[in-house]
């Protein structure tokens, strides 16, 4: 069997950037791998495209234009930044594929191994901070990598590092826009949070421009 694996070993600098637009070339290297440059919710509302929660319902993968990419769908729950109708499908593509996929040419290319890439498996519930598509090959990824993926379980969302510095440096200026459970929740420094606490949130402060006015940062 032949073998042909471009994308086996974790991409240079340069492609990963410019494939996934992702801000953070740092994370090319496997021995910078694990050292995801933190990104706090400010820092994810503020990157963000679109906030989307929803179901997982379609995951599958493909090659367009020579570039291996995942395709993902949500059933959508709720959003903030874009108006997503309920129930409407959101559909992004990130880089990699799923499995090894044999070629025309009897080789094979063979799945990315990039740390830090979000996986997504079908019937989950999550809630995710998705950058904006890159122009050039329309692939995206949570803003933050794996980060910016908040998987939602019995009411509680946390992202796969169990949601550590999430809230680390996150300021509201004024205690009155806050609720008390809101409060509570940017104290927490570890562990899954309600889910409807924080996406009231970010739902207010993205509808009320906190970011842009300065009043969360």
């Amino acid at each position: 069997m032949k073998l042909f694996a471009p994308y086996s070993k974790t991409p240079r600098r340069g492609l990963l950037a410019g494939l996934l637009a992702l801000g953070a070339a740092s994370l090319a290297p496997q021995a910078q791998a694990m050292q995801l440059p933190t990104q706090n919710l400010s820092q994810m509302i503020a990157k963000s495209d679109v906030i989307v929660s929803g179901e997982v319902t379609s995951v599958k993968d493909g090659i367009q234009d020579g570039v291996p990419y995942t395709e993902v769908t949500l059933k959508v729950t709720g959003s903030a930044k874009q108006d997503l109708a309920l129930k409407s499908n959101y559909t992004f593509r990130q880089f990699g594929l799923l499995k090894a996929r044999k070629l025309d040419d009897g080789r094979y290319l063979l799945p990315a191994k990039i740390e830090g890439m979000p996986s997504w498996r079908v019937g989950e519930r999550v809630m995710t901070f998705m950058n904006k598509p890159s122009s050039k090959t329309g692939l995206t990824t949570p803003v933050g990598l794996t980060q910016g993926k908040l998987s939602i379980n019995g009411g509680k969302a946390a992202n796969s590092f169990n949601n550590v510095g999430l809230f680390e440096g996150v300021q509201v200026s004024k205690r009155e826009l806050l609720r008390a459970p809101e409060t509570s929740m940017l104290s927490t420094t570890s562990g899954a949070v309600d889910v409807n606490v924080l996406q009231g949130l970010v739902s207010r402060a993205v509808k009320n421009n906190w970011i842009g006015t300065g009043e969360m940062r």
